[in-house]
């Protein structure tokens, strides 16, 4: 075996013989890490930069090495880079670059530090501006909510437990829960952040390493709150890419929960609701379809991003400290996440302001299954009767009408006044769906009044 064989590979010093040609293609990861070569680049400049501002390196080789990535940085960015799979990632196909572009001085790039924090480092770096991504594109969409709600305020249609007619609301109040949901969400992904945003380089391999090297430094040139504080932890930790999974997983479950009511929603059965054939497909065989199939699809790569997390939790469960080979397999999980959640983002983004509704069709739908039910029990006991009793004497009147086929608002006085004299013909005031709405004014309720106030303190949040 030549010496010249023996280092083809970066490490290979102590190794004999090459790397067998499946192992080599087994163990790469450069197809899926290669976009982290800007923030690998980032982090390598600011690691450049704090060892030519220590004097581990003179000023001279730092900005060598400096340019050196810049120039690469470029070459990727325009395409005319070549990537190496016996290089096996990300890294060593960079910094194996910069030796071919500047000679032996970049060979000292890797002074003070490992794979094991820089792709520890890469990965928050690249996951926090993702993040600032992925939360931005909530934001659009519960624009996209808000901007629709203020138009539906007066839009009556009903309200729903167990799928079954519970009581009226307004289409707004309804989209604004969307909206509550989406800022959870929001909120997590900026928690989330602060977990993400603490800096591992300095931590080396797994025990930090001899050279004076400046760690708040680097964290500083590279947005970093602070260092991470103990070296095995940062460059074994994973649970920053586990709980942005989880967050994103809150994500898809929201967006998939709107998806199920959108597909009822625009359905013969309901018809409340209508999408733009943009967003929707036919059929092959029969004509008169209109499928949903945007939302059906979103619906379904909730399982997907599900399934990612629950592969990081198990990548994780059983390492021991510190880094290990296992966690090359972090990436594909997280970043098929992130495309997923960021393209269903995108979907309802555009999809959401499109919608047109169908008010007439939600208010008869209101007007069906006694949905003023609770406000004549609510009524008789503002007439001084116990709750209980007043919930007994509205079931009555409901089965009542159920024989007779007519909802509460149809009866007669005298047919109501058979289940509590307590009832006068001021009843019929609390038996509009419009009645139920205006009744309902105190904060979260489904008045026209506290739905606008929603509305406003929402847009207040975009600002």
């Amino acid at each position: 075996m030549s010496q010249d064989k023996q280092t083809d590979k970066p490490w290979g010093g102590r190794f004999s013989e090459p790397t067998d040609a499946f192992v080599e293609r087994f163990t790469a990861s450069v197809s899926f890490d290669q976009r982290l070569y800007q923030v690998d680049i980032a982090g390598s400049i600011a690691h450049a930069t704090m060892l030519g501002n220590t004097g581990i390196l003179s000023k001279e080789e730092a900005t060598q090495i400096v340019k050196g990535l810049e120039a690469i940085r470029d070459e990727i960015t325009s395409g005319d880079f070549e990537w190496s799979i016996s290089l096996e990632d990300v890294h060593m196909n960079i910094e194996s670059a910069l030796i071919a572009k500047i000679g032996d001085v970049g060979k000292k790039l890797h002074t003070g530090r490992s794979r094991n924090d820089q792709v520890a480092t890469d990965i928050r770096l690249y996951l926090r501006s993702e993040i600032d991504s992925l939360s931005e594109a909530i934001r659009q969409v519960q624009k996209g909510i808000v901007n629709l709600a203020e138009n539906e305020t007066e839009t009556i249609m009903p309200g729903f437990t167990h799928l079954q007619t519970a009581q009226p609301i307004s289409f707004a109040h309804h989209l604004m829960a969307w909206y509550e949901m989406l800022q959870r969400d929001y909120e997590r992904m900026q928690d989330c952040r602060k977990r993400v945003n603490i800096c591992p380089l300095g931590a080396a391999a797994l025990a930090g390493t001899a050279f004076p090297v400046d760690r708040h430094m680097t964290a500083e040139l590279l947005g970093f709150d602070k260092p991470a504080a103990n070296s095995l932890d940062a460059v074994s930790d994973r649970d920053f890419a586990i709980e942005f999974c989880a967050a994103a997983s809150l994500v898809m479950t929201h967006l998939s929960r709107i998806s199920e009511e959108l597909v009822i929603w625009t359905s013969a059965q309901f018809d409340f609701i209508e999408l733009p054939d943009r967003f929707c497909t036919g059929s092959s065989i029969m004509p008169q379809k209109k499928n949903p199939d945007v939302p059906e699809l979103v619906r379904g790569k909730t399982g997907r991003v599900y399934g990612h997390l629950v592969s990081l939790l198990t990548l994780m469960k059983a390492q021991p400290l510190a880094y290990n080979k296992d966690n090359q397999e972090d990436k594909e999980p997280l970043f098929d996440t992130l495309d997923t959640v960021n393209d269903c983002l995108k979907a309802f983004a555009n999809m959401i302001p499109a919608i047109k509704s169908k008010g007439c069709n939600m208010r008869d739908a209101a007007l069906k299954g006694f949905s003023t039910a609770t406000d004549l029990a609510d009524y008789l006991v503002r007439k001084g009767t116990a709750f209980r009793d007043a919930h007994e004497v509205v079931g009555k009147a409901v089965a009542f009408g159920i024989i007779e086929g007519k909802d509460l608002s149809e009866m007669t006085l005298a047919e109501l006044q058979n289940f509590s004299s307590d009832i006068e013909d001021d009843v019929f005031a609390v038996l509009t769906v419009e009645g139920s709405l205006a009744a309902r004014n105190h904060i979260g309720g489904t008045a026209s009044e506290q739905v606008s106030q929603a509305i406003a303190t929402a847009k207040k949040n975009f600002k």
